[in-house]
């Protein structure tokens, strides 16, 4: 699960870099930035759906 909140993060920094012109700096950063942020996001909501329901 937080693989694929990482990947829809990293298409989500990418996209929004590219709509503020960044530069290709810019858009890696926004990807690594959004990927790491929304693949923690990811094993954390893992973590509780493992704790409640299973």
């Amino acid at each position: 699960m937080y693989i694929i909140t990482g990947l829809i993060g990293i298409l989500l920094g990418v996209v929004s870099a590219k709509r503020r012109n960044g530069k290709l700096a810019d858009i890696l950063h926004y990807g690594a930035a959004f990927g790491i942020a929304f693949a923690v996001l990811g094993f954390i909501l893992a973590l509780i759906i493992e704790k409640n329901f299973y």
